[in-house]
């Protein structure tokens, strides 16, 4: 997924202040609940890192951090950055 483009890779602290607000639509990995599910459970679990592929109003951007939650609408990092699920590509464990 995504392999032509390559990602920003971005440190997890400037997540915040990366625009979410454009009608975008992203095409998601099939099974990126399942992913999201898994890295959740190895963040709390193991402290693992995950590298999670997201587009913000700007493009695609990487960012390898632990996720601590997930809900309906985003995903909890270390250290209570959000990221919205309808802009995450992929999640590679």
């Amino acid at each position: 997924m995504q392999a032509s483009i390559k990602p920003t890779l971005v440190e997890k602290e400037i997540i915040s202040s990366l625009p979410f607000k454009a009608d975008l639509k992203v095409e998601q990995h099939p099974k990126l609940s399942e992913q999201i599910k898994k890295a959740t459970k190895l963040g709390n679990s193991y402290r693992r890192k995950v590298s999670i592929l997201f587009k913000d109003d700007h493009g695609l951007k990487r960012v390898d951090t632990t996720i601590w939650a997930n809900g309906e609408k985003y995903i909890c990092l270390k250290g209570g950055v959000w990221i919205p699920i309808e802009r995450i590509v992929e999640v590679r464990a």
